[in-house]
């Protein structure tokens, strides 16, 4: 399975409301087209979208999946913010039918998903797009790719 792991884009800043219901800025919203139209351009589509329940998650998870031309992503609790690795890896047991799986999430949890599958350090800008192979049934996998949003444009 390849895991393409997307974090949200760009959101309203921290304090005006709670975390849960940030929105996406409209820089955040181009940065999800943005993504969505470069892997729709390189034929890299995930089968299935899985999104964090958080507002700009689902946001950029469903302006992703408009842009990209693909079906909306499904809500995953299990990816809200403070995901652990394992628990990330266990629940994906359960798309494994799936070429290429996308989540959509967090920082620091998607850099720590990457990390602990990878063995290395990451950290992931607000609408960056990252891969990996992963090698079932070991938690372990290598980077296929990271695309900061800079270069999306």
């Amino acid at each position: 399975m390849q895991l393409i792991i997307l974090r949200h884009g760009k959101a309203e800043a921290k304090g005006h409301k709670k975390d849960f219901d940030r929105e996406l800025v409209e820089q955040g919203f181009e940065q999800a087209r943005k993504a969505g139209k470069l892997l729709k351009a390189t034929g890299h589509l995930p089968g299935i979208v899985l999104t964090s329940p958080l507002v700009r998650a689902r946001q950029t998870a469903e302006t992703f999946c408009e842009a990209a031309g693909i079906d909306g992503p499904i809500v995953q609790p299990w990816i809200a913010s403070g995901m652990h690795p394992e628990t990330a890896l266990s629940e994906l047991k359960a798309f494994a039918e799936h070429r290429r799986v996308m989540i959509v999430g967090h920082e620091p949890d998607l850099g720590d998903l990457i990390a602990w599958i990878c063995g290395g350090s990451v950290d992931l800008p607000t609408g960056s797009v990252a891969a990996l192979e992963l090698i079932p049934p070991t938690p372990k996998g290598q980077l296929v790719y990271l695309v900061p949003p800079a270069i999306v444009d």
